[in-house]
C-alpha cells in the first residue's frame, strides 16, 4: 500500500490552509498514494495554547463542511483520507475527532480522541470531551485502520487494544513541538521519546505505525509562553519498529512510502508476543494505581 503523510505549517487563515492541503493531496495522489494521512487539527492553528471560548466557533459537525469538501476530493482522486477535525457533537459538547473518508468520498468511520492532555500550551481539556467510541479500527477498502490521535500515542494500552481488535496499522495525526525556553538537550529528549514510544508500539504489536505531525512556529496569543515550534519529523515505522521514512524537523514536506502489510504475519511468527501474553495476570491494568 502506498501511504502519504502531509506535514504542513498553518496560519490563522483556514481557507488558505485547506487550499494548501488540497494541493498537496492532489500531488501525492498523482504519485500513486492510496492512503493519505493529515496532521492533527489540520484546518487551522493549534488553538489549545490558550483557553478562549470564541474558538468554539471553529468547531464543525460531522458530517459537515470539511467531510463534504475533502470527501469530494477523495472520490475524485480515488483515495482514502484520514482527517482530524474539531467536532461539534451537540451544543456545549465538542471532541477532537479523526474521520476516515473512503475512496467514494463517504465516511468510513470516526475516532474520538480518548486521552486529553492539560499542560501549559496544550489546554485541550478546556475544548475536548474525551472520546466514547473506544479503540475500534475503522474498516476501509484498504484494510482495518487503527486511528488514534496525538496524546493517545503515549499509551501502550491504546495501541494494544487497537491491535487486538484487528488493526492492520496504527495511525496518529499529531500536533506536538517544543516550547522555546526548553534547553537543547531537553528538546532532543522530548522528540526522541516521542519517536521511541511509537516505534515501541510497532514492535510490541507487530504492525506499522504512521505518525503525521505539523511543522513550523505558532505564537501563543496570550504571550504567557513563547509559543510552540512544532518539530515535524513525521514518520512511518515498520513492524519491527524500523524507521522506513521520516520527514524534516523544520520543513513542510510530503512523504510517500510503499508499505508491505504482508510482513506483519512473518514478524508475528518470529516474535509471538500475542501468543505469550499472560492474560490471566493482567487484571490490575484497569486500576488507577496498585
Amino acid at each position: 500500500m502506498k501511504i502519504a503523510l502531509i506535514q504542513q505549517s498553518n496560519t490563522a487563515d483556514i481557507a488558505e490552509n485547506i487550499i494548501k492541503l488540497e494541493s498537496n493531496i492532489r500531488k501525492v495522489a498523482a504519485q500513486g498514494a492510496e492512503l493519505i494521512v493529515l496532521q492533527e487539527l489540520h484546518n487551522g492553528l493549534y488553538f489549545c495554547q490558550t483557553e478562549d471560548v470564541s474558538v468554539f466557533e471553529q468547531a464543525e459537525t460531522i458530517p459537515g463542511s470539511s467531510t463534504e469538501q475533502f470527501g469530494k476530493l477523495a472520490a475524485e482522486l480515488g483515495v482514502v483520507i484520514v482527517l482530524s477535525l474539531f467536532e461539534k457533537r451537540a451544543p456545549g459538547l465538542f471532541h477532537n475527532t479523526a474521520v476516515v473518508l473512503e475512496k467514494d468520498g463517504n465516511i468510513a468511520g470516526i475516532y474520538r480522541k480518548m486521552h486529553i492532555p492539560d499542560d501549559p500550551a496544550y489546554y485541550e481539556k478546556f475544548y475536548f470531551t474525551p472520546g466514547d467510541l473506544g479503540f475500534e479500527p475503522i474498516q476501509t477498502s484498504l484494510g482495518k485502520l487503527g486511528v488514534l490521535v496525538c496524546w493517545d500515542q503515549w499509551y501502550p494500552e491504546a495501541a494494544r487494544l487497537m491491535a487486538m481488535a484487528g488493526a492492520e496499522m496504527l495511525i496518529y495525526p499529531t500536533a506536538i513541538g517544543w516550547e522555546s525556553t526548553d534547553t537543547v538537550d531537553e528538546k532532543s529528549r522530548q522528540r526522541e521519546a516521542w519517536i521511541t514510544i511509537q516505534r515501541a508500539h510497532a514492535v510490541a504489536n507487530g504492525i506499522p505505525v504512521i505518525a503525521c505531525n505539523r511543522v513550523g512556529y505558532e505564537a501563543d496569543p496570550s504571550g504567557v509562553t513563547n509559543g510552540i515550534q512544532f518539530w515535524g519529523s513525521s514518520f512511518i515505522a515498520g513492524q519491527q519498529g524500523e524507521i522506513l521514512v521520516q520527514a524534516s524537523e523544520s520543513e513542510e514536506e510530503n512523504i510517500l512510502f510503499d508499505l508491505d502489510l504482508l510482513r506483519t504475519e512473518k514478524v508475528r511468527r518470529w516474535w509471538p508476543f500475542f501468543r505469550d501474553r499472560r492474560i490471566d495476570a493482567y487484571s490490575d491494568i484497569t486500576k488507577r494505581w496498585k
